[in-house]
């Protein structure tokens, strides 16, 4: 089984490719997987708030990510964020039957105590399984919950089987110092900390002890490269290549739109064969379209990747 506590690099954020008609494509989300995998991916992570697993049912869920699991062969870690715990247990047994390395769990909107959201935690532990290995999505600015670094440290030190933490608090860059502190004083066991926020600030997250980052952009080979620079000392190179790339990571992080950007993106790269989100879900403007090539053709002068002029044909 896969120690996700040492996990590093990036475990990409799965977008779930559709049909125009809002059928699930099962060729682009296989073509996703092998990118992610071919783009130097440590881990995958699907069923997210950006692979719009709200919109599935669950057998559709199920499908995809053990379709994932099986073709992948790196770890999969399976959003299983859900109103109830019973839903949240179903899902969890399937994809860990499945060969998933873990689950990620989100804190409903409805907790507002420090004591709430750790007994919340517990209670979640418990019902899935406490030998399921799980990742603490920390996002206030999508949940509305707020989780201090003392808090992240009980849920940590009280569920022996909290393994990583998606840190997507913003700011956040002094959460990541305070935690890694808790780890050198010896009050919090160690854990992974892989960073979201469409990677708007990995630059620094990797250098205040961040192990990577898990989040979902149109370049996640960007990302691999950054976090890989920045572990091997190369300041200026990550630095230089992240804000090649920064205008279109802030574009694709606009709040409504960003995932419509980033499947526009993947079907210019040749990945996706639509860029449809299933109903409902906004599309792009072809002013926004326009808007989006003209930052690919600036960011395509620091990196060629992203000259998109001869994508291959999805």
């Amino acid at each position: 089984m896969t120690d996700l506590t040492t996990a590093k690099g990036v475990y990409v954020i799965a977008p779930t490719a559709f049909h125009d008609d809002g059928r699930v494509d099962e060729a682009s989300n296989d073509r996703l997987t092998d990118f992610f995998v071919e783009s130097g991916a440590t881990g995958i992570t699907v069923l997210g708030q950006m692979g719009e697993a709200p919109k599935l049912d669950m057998a559709e869920s199920v499908s995809i990510a053990s379709r994932m699991i099986k073709r992948a062969g790196i770890p999969i870690i399976v959003g299983v964020s859900a109103p109830g715990f019973a839903a949240m247990k179903s899902l969890t047994a399937a994809v860990m039957d499945a060969g998933a390395a873990g689950v990620m769990i989100a804190p409903p909107n409805t907790l507002r105590t420090d004591d709430q959201i750790v007994t919340y935690y517990a209670q979640a532990a418990e019902a899935i399984g406490t030998d399921v290995p799980f990742v603490i999505q920390d996002y206030p600015l999508s949940f509305s919950v707020i989780m201090t670094p003392g808090v992240i440290r009980r849920i940590v030190q009280g569920n022996p089987s909290c393994v990583m933490l998606k840190h997507e608090d913003w700011p956040g860059l002094e959460k990541i110092t305070a935690l890694r502190g808790f780890q050198k004083d010896g009050s919090m066991k160690p854990i992974s900390i892989l960073c979201g926020n469409g990677g708007l600030f990995l630059d620094f997250e990797c250098e205040r002890g961040a192990d990577g980052a898990m989040t979902g952009y149109a370049f996640p080979d960007m990302l691999v490269d950054v976090v890989r620079m920045q572990a091997a000392g190369e300041r200026d190179a990550a630095h230089d290549l992240f804000d090649a790339h920064l205008p279109l990571v802030r574009y694709e992080q606009q709040q409504g739109v960003g995932l419509a950007v980033r499947k526009y993106v993947l079907k210019r790269r040749g990945i996706l064969a639509s860029e449809a989100q299933r109903r409902p879900g906004p599309g792009l403007t072809q002013t926004a379209r326009a808007e989006v090539d003209y930052l690919l053709s600036r960011v395509a002068r620091f990196d060629r990747r992203a000259d998109l002029g001869g994508a291959r044909a999805a």
